[in-house]
Formats: structure tokens, C-alpha cells, sequence
């Protein structure tokens, strides 16, 4: 008996046109991070040895102590609020389900550095409490390890808020009633149903928040907290040594790595956000408990938006004013330049990559395509680094040579370059 063989319209070898463009953006995010693994072929063993016995314990603790801390308080706080917003009705829900989203706007250093002068020493919170119950009293630093684990957390928890409340509204309130039936509380539905159900998309969500916990650079520098991050700045600037710090941030890069393993292996063969969100009959809550729902989602956007937003507002009024001049023009105008550029390149690439796995659905595409997206999970300390390797490497084996053949000055010209920016753009 003949078997017939159906062939793939899509998989068609006109489509294999898209093979070299797909491959050739994976090279290129792959080009800066193979060149960290050449960095180890000569080792400063006077910079490590300093690192090694008065550095990498602390910063280890430091970062784990963090990651551990980020974790928690985004799970926590994620969960919490999506599981509120999503199956529940109570006064402000409508407008609190899309304003706890806003504080993807906000930058983490920048509500670092507000919440650093709102609470330091001599912030105005301080100030006052000072006024009204004497000089004597003393607050918790906010220049501590519990504050920048709380200033990540507020900027970070919308990652797991919006996958787990997509994963909730997909459930839809036909299994909670069914776990009711079974004799199960309110609460005990949520533990043993809704829970599991979503934890697909509560681990991507996490684990988004780390990677990024991972990378951030301006807030724990605020908070003076030292990380493996910060480690490869200070390694860079401080030692002068551009091959140590590429070592650093291979070893980043590799926790970053074990991360992305981790999450996969937990959420098994589920993939998050693949849920066709239903419409949901929504839990009215009475009394206390609405009004405690609201408050605990209230508090939580104005503690992430409204008191940065509002800082910023007075910080200008009381400064900017008077500071604001035609330097300042420029600068809006390269930032618009450079986020114009890096948008249009990015927004092209990804269309490409998209188009590719739509028409060519092949398992080369495939490996492509996310070969292509792993740039998303690097460090920004990571990408620096080996960008500045890469294209000091061109520069002194191809750029200079070619331009001292053709008559030019012989100058490196892709290094300090705004192509070496876009690339990291493009990249992360």
C-alpha cells in the first residue's frame, strides 16, 4: 500500500530564499557573544586574584540575595494582582486592570532615584517626620539591600502581572465553579486549580523579571549595590581592563543561560500567552474585602507610577525651569534620532524573522529565528562588552588596514560608532 506524501506548500524550496537572511541576523547576535569566549586566551591573574579574594563572594551573595528577593516580591505582588483584576469585581477594577501596566514606562533607575530622594536622609519624607516627632528619629536606609529589592520588584512585577492575567482570564470561571462543586473553598481552588493551570506563565514571567534583575545597571548603582554587573563596569573602567571585564561578562552571560534552561525545563512542553483569552463571570466582592482589593492594587500603582510621575513633575518645575536651555534641544533631538533609527531596524528585523517562520517553517527557521531572539536575555553589560570587543577586533584586522590602503587616515571608524549602539539595540 502506497502511503501518500503530502508536501508543505510553505516548505517549497523557492522559500529557502529566507534561509540566508534568517541566518545572517542570528550571526550577527551571535558575532559579539563568541567573541567573549576568545577573551579567556589570556587571563590577568593580578586582577583575578584581587577579585577572587576581595570581590566575587560578596557579589555573588549580593546578586543572588537580589534574584532571590526580585523573585519573591514579583511573584507575590504579579500574582496577586492579576488574580484580582482578572476574576474579581470591586470599586477601580476596570481602570486599575490596564493603570497597573503603566509602570513599564518608568525606568528602574529612574524610580530609584526618585524614591532615593523622596526617603533618603535628608529627603523631604524624613524631613518632615523629623519635624513632627523630633529630631530623634531614626528610619530604616533606604540605601539598603531591602530598598533596591523593593525599588525592582515595583518596576519588574508587570512582567508576571500580565502573563498570569492572561492565563487567568483564559480559565475562564468554569473550572473554579467545578473545583466548587468538588467541595473545594475559594481558596483551595485557587491553590489546587487556577495555580497549577497558570504556572507556565507565571515561571515566563519570573523569569523575564530576573533576566532583567540580571541586567539592570542604574538602579543598583543608586542604591551603591554592588552585582556581577556592576563588577564588569568597575573592571572595565576601574582596572583599565577590557579582556577581564568580557570575562566577567561571560560568566553573566552563562547564569543568564542556566536561567533560560531552568525556565524551559519547568514549563515543560506550555507555552505562555497561547490562550485565547474568554470571557469571564467576575467574583463580586462585598464590604471589606472589595474595599481591601482596591487598596492593595491602589497602593501598588501609586507607590510604581503615580508618586515617580508626580516627583518628576516637581523636580522640574523646581529646577528644570530655570536649567532648561538649548543644550537641552539637542539632546531631545538625538534621543529622537537614535530611537527613530533603532526602532525602524529593529521593527524591520523582527518582521523579517516573522515572515521567515510563517513561510518557512522548517526546524533550520525555527532554530534561527530563536538563535536570533536569545539577544532579548543578554545583560546590557554583556552586549557592551562584546560589541566593544567585536568592533575593536574589525577595526584593527579590517577597517584600518582597508582605509590605510585606500589613502585614508587609517583610523579605527566602527568603534565609539553609532553603529556599534544599533547593534546593541538591535541585539537586546
Amino acid at each position: 500500500m502506497i502511503t501518500p506524501h503530502f508536501e508543505n506548500p510553505l516548505a517549497h524550496p523557492v522559500q529557502r530564499r529566507w534561509y540566508p537572511l534568517v541566518f545572517a541576523i542570528a550571526a550577527l547576535v551571535l558575532l559579539p557573544l563568541s567573541v567573549l569566549l576568545l577573551s579567556w586566551e589570556t587571563i590577568d591573574t593580578q586582577i583575578w586574584s584581587h577579585l577572587l579574594e576581595t570581590q566575587m563572594a560578596r557579589l555573588l551573595s549580593n546578586t543572588l540575595i537580589l534574584l532571590l528577593g526580585v523573585g519573591v516580591g514579583v511573584t507575590l505582588l504579579g500574582v496577586s494582582l492579576a488574580w484580582l483584576t482578572s476574576l474579581c469585581e470591586f470599586p477601580g477594577r476596570r481602570w486599575l486592570d490596564w493603570a497597573l501596566m503603566l509602570p513599564f514606562a518608568i525606568p528602574a533607575y529612574v524610580l530609584a532615584f526618585v524614591f532615593v530622594g523622596l526617603l533618603d536622609f535628608s529627603g523631604p519624607v524624613q524631613t518632615l517626620m523629623r519635624e513632627w516627632f523630633g529630631a530623634g528619629l531614626r528610619l530604616p536606609r533606604v540605601r539598603s539591600t531591602g530598598g533596591v529589592i523593593i525599588v525592582l520588584v515595583l518596576v519588574f512585577y508587570p512582567y508576571v502581572y500580565l502573563l498570569a492575567r492572561t492565563a487567568f482570564l483564559a480559565q475562564g470561571k468554569g473550572l473554579m465553579e467545578a473545583a466548587r462543586v468538588l467541595g473545594n473553598s475559594p481558596w483551595q481552588a485557587f491553590w489546587r486549580v487556577a495555580l497549577p493551570m497558570a504556572r507556565p506563565a507565571i515561571g515566563a514571567g519570573v523569569a523575564l523579571a530576573l533576566m532583567e534583575t540580571l541586567a539592570d545597571f542604574g538602579a543598583v548603582s543608586v542604591f551603591n549595590f554592588d552585582t556581577f554587573t556592576t563588577a564588569i563596569y568597575k573592571t572595565w573602567y576601574g582596572f583599565f581592563s577590557l579582556s577581564s571585564a568580557a570575562q566577567l561578562a561571560s560568566l553573566l552571560l552563562l547564569a543568564v543561560l542556566i536561567l533560560l534552561y531552568g525556565e524551559r525545563r519547568a514549563r515543560g512542553a506550555s507555552r505562555p500567552g497561547n490562550e485565547r483569552p474568554r470571557a469571564t463571570a467576575l467574583y463580586t466582592l462585598h464590604g471589606v474585602k472589595a474595599w481591601s482589593a482596591s487598596l492593595w492594587c491602589g497602593l501598588v500603582f501609586l507607590c510604581a507610577f503615580v508618586v515617580p510621575v508626580l516627583q518628576l513633575i516637581v523636580w522640574v518645575w523646581q529646577r528644570g525651569r530655570f536649567d532648561l536651555d538649548e543644550r537641552y534641544t539637542g539632546l531631545i533631538l538625538h534621543t529622537l534620532y537614535l530611537g527613530g533609527m533603532a526602532a525602524l531596524i529593529t521593527v524591520s528585523v523582527a518582521m523579517i524573522l516573522a515572515f521567515a517562520r510563517r513561510m518557512a517553517p522548517t526546524p533550520a527557521i525555527r532554530s534561527g529565528v530563536s538563535l536570533a531572539n536569545l539577544g532579548y536575555a543578554l545583560p546590557g553589560s554583556v552586549l557592551a562588552v562584546s560589541i566593544m570587543l567585536a568592533f575593536s577586533y574589525l577595526d584593527r584586522v579590517l577597517v584600518v588596514p582597508l582605509s590605510g590602503w585606500l589613502g585614508g587616515a587609517g583610523k579605527p571608524l566602527l568603534l565609539g560608532s553609532l553603529s556599534a549602539l544599533l547593534l546593541a539595540y538591535l541585539v537586546r
